[in-house]
């Protein structure tokens, strides 16, 4: 399994869009996408956002970066983000 972090910076006064978006990306990732297993947005006492990923494999990543509900969010948070987004990437051990 392969975990993946997403560090997102928000522009400030966008919270509310961003959150209502990426709560309906999180829904279609999880209806759609089988070899997902974990997809959850989280906000930090600072105010950031972190998405949290699980996938099956690399070929699970593939897909729900080539996935339609992936590309039309992407286009929509451009215009709400702060900044570019900081991936992690992690082979899950146990």
């Amino acid at each position: 399994m392969i975990a993946v972090i997403a560090k997102l910076n928000v522009k400030a006064g966008c919270e509310e869009e961003f959150e209502t978006a990426m709560l309906n990306l999180a829904a279609q990732v999880n209806e759609n996408e089988p070899g997902n297993h974990l997809y959850k947005l989280c906000k930090k006492a600072d105010g950031n956002y972190v998405v949290m990923e699980l996938y099956e494999d690399q070929a699970a990543i593939t897909a729900h970066g080539e996935s339609a509900h992936f590309k039309a969010a992407g286009a929509e948070f451009g215009g709400l983000m702060a900044g570019a987004p900081e991936i992690t990437r992690m082979e899950v051990i146990g």
